[in-house]
């Protein structure tokens, strides 16, 4: 799969501290088995000349206090709070100046981000996504990618999961309604 750098942004999910360190309160030895061939996919972007992106879960802590329904803390307890160690991206995976970091507070990088705007505003339509949770972040930011009409590309073999079936489903979900897989193997930054 050969990708133009200009119109591709890289998008790395969600690896933090907070999932990818065996310290962070929602660690899954997955997301942090994911550091190394990420950190690898984004040096491959970079010499390249496509865009990185880093997207960032981070919680204010009273953000669910008046919640009537949704509340990630109900769900997985408190984590990624704003400002904290755990809400930081891994040191292996070293943010540049050039990069773009969204700061999201659900599971999806568009839902109350600038990030559709930022993508649209520099003709970017291929996005290659990577990162983790699987079945969770990196599912539903390619699924609102998909809707805005991005093409999401997923990269089967540099997405964290809790368990290999919460990828399994994760990527035939996103290939059956939404996206396309491939392994990092296919991906070629050029235009052919």
């Amino acid at each position: 799969m050969h990708l133009e750098p200009s119109n591709t942004a890289l998008v790395v999910v969600d690896m933090q501290n907070g999932f990818c360190h065996p310290d962070g309160t929602l660690y899954a030895p997955g997301s942090e088995e994911a550091i190394e061939p990420v950190t690898s996919l984004v040096d491959r972007a970079r010499e390249a000349g496509t865009q990185v992106i880093f997207t960032r879960d981070v919680h204010p802590p009273e953000q669910f206090d008046e919640a009537y329904y949704y509340n990630e803390f109900e769900q997985w307890g408190e984590h990624v709070l704003e400002d904290s160690w755990e809400a930081e991206i891994v040191e292996e995976l070293d943010v540049h100046e050039e990069d773009h970091v969204v700061e999201k507070h659900t599971y999806d990088a568009f839902y109350n981000t600038e990030l559709e705007g930022w993508l649209n505003a520099r003709g970017i339509r291929d996005l290659v996504i990577c990162g983790t949770l699987a079945n969770v972040c990196v599912l539903h930011t390619g699924g609102s990618a998909g809707l805005r009409d991005f093409r999401p590309i997923l990269v089967e073999d540099h997405i964290g999961a809790i368990e290999d079936e919460h990828r399994e489903y994760a990527l035939e979900h996103a290939e059956w309604l939404f996206g396309e897989v491939v392994d990092s193997g296919e991906l070629a930054f050029d235009a052919e």
